[in-house]
């Protein structure tokens, strides 16, 4: 008797185990990766239309929080006039979720009509030439940027909306388009914006960027440096993951060696067009503690003058 009670305990104990803790397993691994992946996000729904070339898009490309919908995106590239089989050329989720975020705060339910999304270098260039204010360091060239009308919204009333935030560029130029870019925080008009001169000559402005704003633990980094004007850059192959919300100061946690797109060797890699800038990966460590990180990277070879030494990216949020 006591024995055959020993043996039901144990079975009862068995399918607890089995119903009680395998669902829990289960849901903590799903709901890790279906959270959101930048600051700035909106409800996962667009509608577009390009000016330029008639595609328009309508409908939700985000089917989680941070699950993205690769048919829906590639539909999405063709309104922006980007190409879906080259990678460095996509528009960025960042740009799209920031647009999102906008338009679900100032015209939801309006339809937002692309004036100029991507950008290839030589296109880009070819508008400089001929006047127009396309910057020798343009976003456009990244798919981090676009111009676009917001129906039912005033484009100044865009322009000081992303102003008041703090995030990415804001242009406008006093007519019907509004300019939003995902790079660095700053605003101009057509007698501000530096185009032209020689604001970004010798890679003065250049940056890294990530491809997500939060990241877990044991997940990959996708790293691209950005707004280069000249060739080649020399790289050194360690970067640095800095802490900035430590109690303490700002403080290097480790330092690291990424992968790049090319396999050259050397203490100083010689980096000569936006491919070989782009496409660098890193896999954070499993045992990362969650917080505020930047990384750092730093250049050598002193090639151009003007070129900062060293760069950080924007903050990223490293989330169990």
């Amino acid at each position: 008797m006591y024995f055959s009670r020993i043996k039901i305990l144990l079975n009862y104990l068995f399918i607890f185990l089995l119903i009680g803790l395998t669902p829990i397993g289960v849901s903590a691994q799903t709901e890790s990766f279906d959270m959101s992946r930048y600051f700035y996000s909106g409800d996962g729904q667009l509608r577009l239309f390009s000016k330029k070339n008639g595609k328009s898009f309508s409908g939700r490309y985000r089917s989680g929080l941070g699950t993205y919908d690769e048919s829906a995106l590639k539909k999405i590239y063709q309104v922006f006039d980007a190409p879906d089989h080259t990678p460095n050329a996509q528009i960025s989720l960042r740009l799209l979720e920031f647009i999102d975020f906008l338009q679900d705060r100032l015209g939801p339910r309006h339809q937002i009509i692309i004036t100029s999304g991507y950008r290839n270098p030589e296109y880009n260039t070819g508008l400089r030439n001929n006047g127009s204010l396309a910057a020798k360091a343009s976003l456009h060239q990244y798919g981090m940027a676009a111009d676009f009308i917001l129906e039912g919204v005033n484009a100044k009333s865009i322009w000081n909306y992303v102003k008041a935030l703090g995030f990415g560029g804001a242009g406008y130029y006093h007519g019907k388009t509004v300019h939003i870019d995902v790079g660095p925080a700053r605003s101009w008009d057509e007698t501000t914006s530096g185009v032209g001169t020689d604001i970004s000559d010798n890679n003065k402005l250049i940056g890294l960027v990530t491809d997500y704003d939060v990241y877990q633990p044991g997940t990959t980094v996708i790293l691209r440096f950005i707004r280069m004007t000249a060739f080649p850059i020399g790289v050194t192959p360690e970067f640095s993951l800095i802490r900035t919300d430590d109690q303490t100061g700002t403080k290097v946690v480790l330092d690291f060696k990424p992968d790049f797109v090319i396999n050259e060797k050397g203490s100083c890699l010689q980096l000569g067009n936006i491919d070989q800038m782009a496409g660098i990966r890193w896999k954070l460590p499993k045992e990362l503690i969650p917080g505020r990180y930047t990384i750092r990277a730093v250049f050598c070879g002193n090639t151009w003058e003007d070129m900062p030494r060293q760069i950080e990216t924007p903050e990223i949020e490293i989330r169990k």
